[in-house]
């Protein structure tokens, strides 16, 4: 299975495509980053992003993207900008046909570290243990799209469609028969 992380950013959105057959044997095949011009109107930052996406997704070919929910900062302009990019993202990776699996930033630093509350070093560390890597990934966009991407690789199931209720905000899991 082929498993693309992506952490969302509208300057630069990391990706990671891990292979895996098994959850103990997960591969890193590729990653970097996508990066926007600074400068420019957001739409057409949008656009970039978008182009640039498809083209990720046309040379990785994904059976499964795993993208890392939108985390609330205090910045609530760069807030803004990284959940239109988010948009962008689950967009082209609903047209890709890929199926979408998506988490916290914590469920994510639990799966690779066993803590919810792992620092940035210590998830860089596990990427690249779990993935068997030399040199922890870099640019650390990457890192932590190739962390979502691991993440899939140890959570996900086949047959599960996750749903989040609205009411206490926690994770329902529904069989599909």
């Amino acid at each position: 299975m082929r498993i693309l992380g992506i952490d969302p950013g509208i300057g630069i959105c990391g990706f990671g495509l891990i292979e895996t057959s098994s959850r103990a044997d997960a591969k890193a095949l590729d990653y970097g980053a996508v990066t926007t011009m600074v400068d420019a109107p957001m739409p057409e930052r949008l656009k970039e992003l978008y182009e640039s996406l498809k083209l990720v997704f046309e040379q990785t070919k994904p059976d499964v993207v795993a993208v890392e929910k939108l985390f609330f900062s205090k910045n609530i302009t760069t807030g803004i900008a990284v959940a239109e990019a988010r948009g962008v993202i689950l967009l082209v990776a609903k047209q890709s046909g890929a199926k979408i699996r998506e988490y916290t930033p914590n469920e994510i630093k639990k799966a690779l570290t066993g803590y919810g509350s792992a620092t940035k070093t210590q998830m860089e560390e596990m990427a690249r243990v779990h993935l068997s890597l030399k040199e922890k990934p870099k640019p650390d966009d990457a890192a932590d799209a190739l962390a979502a991407a691991v993440t899939c690789s140890l959570l996900y199931r086949e047959d599960e469609v996750q749903e989040v209720d609205k009411f206490s905000n926690s994770r329902k899991r529904k069989e599909i028969k």
